[in-house]
């Protein structure tokens, strides 16, 4: 039973390109959506829904193959693309009866999906959020799209006919979430992480993702100059410092830096914090989320 007061979750699935799509909305207000990056699953989320829901519709759904949703057909799904992605952010607000102007904010590398979810389609946007997004400036695709994408299947299909996920896959989760975080532990809850990445279809739609990551930043670098983003929409870079002053931190803040003004955008740091920014500092991602509307 739900507790008195606390705002309804509705879990649902929605068919969006023949996939069904895990898909959670709670709370009440205008709406933001949040999409997690390469490997998340949408209770990632779960420290910073809290902060939000008293005043927004907050709108969650996992990629094909990740959490709950079922994979794309084995051999005949496209491979993933910047415009791909916006649009299945799109058909996933219009299957929830969702069409007025949101905030999208976009974790890791759904930044890059969310940022052209708003340059695709500008009249659906009213702020975006990328949350220690991925940076790639000046990005060239590699060659052989077709091959790397068919190579990435296959290692998965080996991989799984070995049970290699079933065996090592919510370690492995759990392994990168404690080095992606300050606090060095994963919060998700271990059930979830269980049942969600010993699967095949995980596997498959985190190669199939990584190989293609700087086809796809290359694709949103076109974007960016051929299609703008609405004029006077507000913009929140929220930069994860995890408090160590090494060159590598300070590279990475440089480089948010960087693309905060490129995009004319607020430029915010948190600290501590890793790059699991959502485990870390929910608060400082709901307060880059509010502040926006």
């Amino acid at each position: 039973m739900t507790a008195p007061g606390a705002p309804r979750i509705r879990a649902r699935f929605l068919r969006v390109g023949g996939v069904p799509l895990h898909v959670r909305t709670e709370g009440n207000g205008p709406v933001c959506l949040l999409s997690g990056g390469l490997g998340s699953s949408w209770f990632d989320w779960d420290l910073v829904v809290p902060f939000l829901t008293p005043y927004r519709t907050v709108v969650r759904f996992d990629r094909p193959g990740y959490g709950l949703s079922a994979a794309e057909p084995a051999t005949t799904s496209p491979a993933p693309t910047a415009a791909g992605e916006a649009e299945r952010i799109r058909a996933v607000l219009d299957g929830l009866g969702l069409r007025e102007p949101c905030t999208v904010a976009g974790h890791s590398l759904a930044a890059f999906h969310v940022e052209a979810f708003a340059r695709l389609h500008p009249g659906r946007v009213a702020g975006l959020v990328l949350v220690d997004g991925s940076v790639e400036p000046a990005a060239r695709p590699l060659p052989a799209p077709g091959l790397r994408d068919l190579a990435a299947r296959a290692v998965a299909g080996t991989a799984t006919a070995l049970a290699v996920p079933y065996l090592f896959g919510p370690a492995a989760r759990r392994l990168t979430a404690r080095l992606a975080t300050v606090r060095r532990e994963d919060l998700a809850p271990p059930l979830l992480v269980r049942h969600c990445y010993r699967t095949g279809r995980a596997l498959r739609a985190l190669l199939r993702e990584n190989v293609r990551y700087l086809d796809v930043a290359a694709e949103l670098d076109e974007l960016r100059r051929t299609r703008p983003l609405p004029e006077g929409l507000p913009v929140t870079v929220l930069a994860a410092d995890d408090g160590c002053r090494s060159r590598r931190t300070e590279a990475w803040l440089a480089e948010q830096r960087e693309l905060a003004a490129l995009l004319g955008a607020d430029y915010r740091t948190t600290a501590p914090a890793g790059h699991l920014v959502m485990f870390d500092r929910p608060d400082a991602v709901a307060s880059a989320v509010l502040d926006t509307r």
